[in-house]
């Protein structure tokens, strides 16, 4: 009996699927497009103070204000322009101008690369 429950433990074919250092990364499901428009990004001026959800304001955080999305929703955002994305969770409100869809932080920012040029076209995808 033993030799049977040893035998067992070796009953399954190992994976053979060969793995490439260089075989492309499986694709990522594509979440639901939720916007499409402008972003800018708020920094040093805000960095300490409240939020509109009442934690403080970390411009190095991944953080973003948006109208509507509730606090803590995680959004996907793609700048059009270069392809770059980055991931932000929503926890102010914002922006106040009419033309944008999104506020970011200063390190979401940087991660798009739209420092320098203040804003960029954007897509929101849920994340």
């Amino acid at each position: 009996m033993v030799a049977v429950g040893a035998l067992a433990g070796c009953s399954t074919t190992p994976d053979r699927r060969r793995v490439t250092p260089d075989a492309a990364p499986a694709p990522r499901p594509s979440g639901t497009e939720l916007a499409r428009g402008t972003a800018s990004w708020y920094g040093p001026r805000f960095h300490g103070k409240r939020t509109a959800s009442g934690e403080r304001f970390d411009m190095n955080a991944l953080t973003a204000a948006h109208r509507t999305l509730p606090f803590g929703t995680r959004v996907r955002v793609i700048n059009l322009q270069n392809g770059l994305e980055v991931v932000v969770r929503i926890n102010d409100r914002g922006p106040h101008a009419a033309d944008r869809i999104i506020d970011l932080s200063r390190a979401a920012a940087a991660a798009l690369d739209l420092l320098r040029a203040g804003e960029a076209p954007v897509v929101l995808v849920e994340a």
